[in-house]
């Protein structure tokens, strides 16, 4: 199992919008890095849900990804589906993150990280989750 982390900003496609489609194709993704990682995804990935271009920018949820990597319209783009699976109650700033020591070297933190889709290692994604599930 690979753990990622994927970008949304909420007014374009939120965590209450999976939660309300229960699943969603992940698509639109125009980064070839990123496009690579989608070609890595497998049937069964977690998958940290983050709100980009918001204040605060936050990991909000979890999601697994349901449907393994297939072509877009254009082959030479990538999309996997993936499903919701919780909302956090309390919502992981990037703030929080970047001053946790137990999180340092999480892509996420890196000066200039602006993928859409970043693979997470177990260890940074099981303190994310626990963080978030407190209350």
């Amino acid at each position: 199992m690979q753990y990622w982390l994927i970008k949304s900003e909420p007014d374009c496609y939120s965590i209450d919008d999976l939660k309300r489609d229960k699943k969603t194709s992940w698509s639109g993704v125009r980064n070839y890095q990123a496009r690579n990682f989608i070609r890595t995804m497998k049937v069964g990935d977690l998958v940290l849900f983050y709100h980009s271009s918001t204040e605060p920018k936050a990991v909000v949820g979890l999601a697994q990804v349901v449907k393994a990597p297939y072509a877009e319209k254009d082959p030479d783009w990538s999309a996997v589906d993936v499903a919701f699976v919780e909302k956090f109650k309390s919502p992981v700033t990037l703030s929080q993150i970047k001053i946790n020591p137990k999180l340092e070297g999480m892509p996420l933190t890196e000066q200039g990280s602006r993928l859409s889709i970043q693979p997470v290692s177990k260890e940074h994604f099981e303190i994310v989750k626990k963080s978030g599930s407190i209350s």
